[in-house]
């Protein structure tokens, strides 16, 4: 082989190194790039589930502290506290088709005032009032209450006023109604829609808006 020959064959090798080199460092600049974005990745579902973990662990504190502070008005039987939901039955409060406390239903709102007062004090929350009915329509010729709805919203709207009159702050507390919607359970006979027609009391995050907030005004 003539040197020629051989000079030749270094010539012609040369840029092939060349260009596996330069493929080498796009790859490595790829494989670089994956990683960092892998890891960015990775840290971002981190700090998720650090939040998700804290949020919970605030929202079980804030459940114990409710349980807590509402621990008498619970020992006697007559609210349940589920989910953070303060639960009243219809039949405490009121009776069928109407919208005036009974005594016993003002004696709960009136122990429930004092602890649901105290537990606002510590936490930056505001109470909300809702009604519930069970499926049967209000009786024809009833010229209180024009359906389940309106009967729903005057009771939440009551039970709201007797918390004011008991002490808790009118700025923290509203009222909303839901019908015949959400049952607790299907309204398949008396003892059924007697457990769906309720009140709950459940403590909300503050609404950021406080322009749009409702005040109920005292006669």
């Amino acid at each position: 082989m003539s040197s020629e020959d051989f000079d030749g064959g270094v010539e012609t090798a040369a840029p092939v190194w060349a260009a596996f080199a330069d493929l080498m460092s796009v790859l490595l600049g790829a494989f670089v790039l994956i990683l960092v974005g892998v890891i960015g990745v990775q840290l971002q579902l981190s700090t998720r589930l650090d939040e998700a973990i804290k949020q919970q662990q605030e929202e079980a504190q804030r459940r114990k502290s409710l349980e807590q502070a509402l621990a008498g008005p619970l020992a006697s039987g007559r609210v349940t506290l589920v989910n953070g939901r303060i639960g009243i039955s219809g039949n405490v409060l009121f009776a069928l088709n109407s919208d005036q406390l009974q005594p016993q239903g003002r004696d709960v709102l009136k122990s429930l005032a004092g602890p649901l007062r105290a537990y606002l004090d510590s936490h930056d929350q505001t109470l909300m009032v809702s009604g519930f009915a069970d499926d049967q329509q209000v009786h024809e010729g009833n010229r209180r209450f024009a359906d389940n709805w309106e009967l729903s919203a005057k009771r939440a709207l009551t039970v709201t006023r007797a918390l004011i009159d008991a002490g808790v702050p009118a700025s923290t507390v509203f009222a909303a109604a839901f019908g015949s919607e959400q049952p607790v359970t299907p309204n398949k006979d008396d003892e059924s829609r007697a457990k769906n027609r309720r009140v709950e009391i459940s403590a909300v995050p503050k609404p950021t808006n406080t322009n749009t907030s409702t005040t109920i005004k005292h006669d």
